[in-house]
């Protein structure tokens, strides 16, 4: 069996686990999965971690605790080798549960609340000895109605899966197809990275390398948008109108690609750094500051074209770098809300 396959496989002790969600299997699935000294590297304001079991008591027990019937359902499978040589597993999904306690100060709702993750595993030798997530935070706070932060420009909406439903990339690993599929991502950021210093939007050959109907799946906070138009109206025109010098700082950051049949996939923490400058971001007011950016990214081909591209990105990271303490704003803006745990009454006929 080829090694990406493979470490799918791996994987799918610990998805399973966590599908119908209960403790003692996920820790021993983790258990099983990682080394002692699997490090963990999380979105804000987890941060850094060290071990399965930091990781599950710092992150994944608060949540379950939050959304007791808490439920992990993957919409992407996929595994490869970057051109260095490290071998990864992507996998995104939905966490959805019922929110019945607080979690990280978001006052519960009483009803179903999903959120979008990207995970992705480097492995060696058979363990799990790296981890990066995005977990989209920030759409749990929209669920709640608790986002103290500026409306997104995009269509915020619960993201779908692949509208191809073929995400479970099955084996054998299809390297020609698998290193093709990487490649036209590679060279499609190349040229976008090539506007607005060496020209117009024409610079980027959009129609080479995107399908018409494209949808790009944006974070909570910035939102989705549908083709070309939607992609550039409501994200990288605000982006690069703020951080102009993007693209600008290759030697301070840290990507590598990977694909598996028409899916590919970029990791890297981080894998951008830009000056917020000009109009500012997000509603927040131009600093001048240099920020680094954590995204984990995943894109679909279809016909040679990229149909679908899922992006989360570290906001809350983003924030915290600004000066901006996200978490505080949204217990002043939550303050006279009840954040007391939710009691369903049992249904009667």
């Amino acid at each position: 069996m080829d090694l990406s396959t493979d470490h799918k496989n791996k994987i799918e002790p610990l998805r399973v686990a966590m599908r119908d969600f209960d403790e003692n299997k996920v820790r021993e699935a983790l258990a099983a999965l990682c080394t002692p000294d699997t490090v963990f590297h999380h979105c804000h304001p987890f941060g850094d971690l060290t071990g399965p079991t930091a990781f599950y008591d710092a992150a994944l027990a608060p949540l379950h605790a939050a959304w007791p019937d808490l439920e992990r359902r993957d919409w992407i499978v996929m595994a490869g080798q970057t051109p260095e040589g490290a071998d990864w597993v992507g996998c995104g999904g939905h966490y959805v549960g019922t929110f019945v306690a607080p979690w990280l100060d978001v006052p519960p709702t009483g009803h179903l609340v999903h959120m979008r993750f990207h995970e992705f595993y480097r492995f060696e030798n058979g363990k799990m000895v790296e981890f990066q997530a995005l977990w989209d935070i920030p759409e749990v706070m929209m669920q709640a109605n608790a986002w103290p932060m500026a409306p997104s420009l995009g269509r915020e909406m619960f993201v779908p899966g692949p509208a191809s439903q073929d995400g479970f990339v099955s084996g054998p690993h299809d390297e020609v197809r698998s290193r093709a599929s990487t490649q036209h991502i590679i060279d499609m950021l190349e040229h976008l990275k090539l506007h607005p210093s060496k020209g117009g939007p024409e610079v980027m050959e959009m129609s080479r390398y995107w399908h018409p109907r494209m949808n790009w799946y944006g974070p909570a906070g910035i939102g989705t948008g549908r083709g070309v138009a939607g992609f550039r109206n409501w994200h990288q025109i605000p982006f690069l109108n703020a951080m102009p010098d993007r693209g600008q700082y290759l030697d301070d950051i840290d990507y590598h690609f990977f694909g598996d049949g028409d899916y590919a996939a970029v990791t890297g923490w981080p894998n951008m750094i830009q000056t917020v400058s000009d109009d500012g971001w997000m509603g927040i007011a131009p600093s001048g500051k240099k920020i680094s950016m954590r995204s984990l990214d995943f894109w679909r081909l279809e016909g040679g074209l990229i149909r679908e591209n899922w992006v989360l990105v570290d906001l809350l990271d983003a924030y915290a770098q600004l000066g901006v303490d996200v978490f505080a704003r949204l217990r002043e803006f939550n303050k006279a809300r009840n954040l007391g745990r939710i009691t369903l009454p049992e249904s009667t006929l």
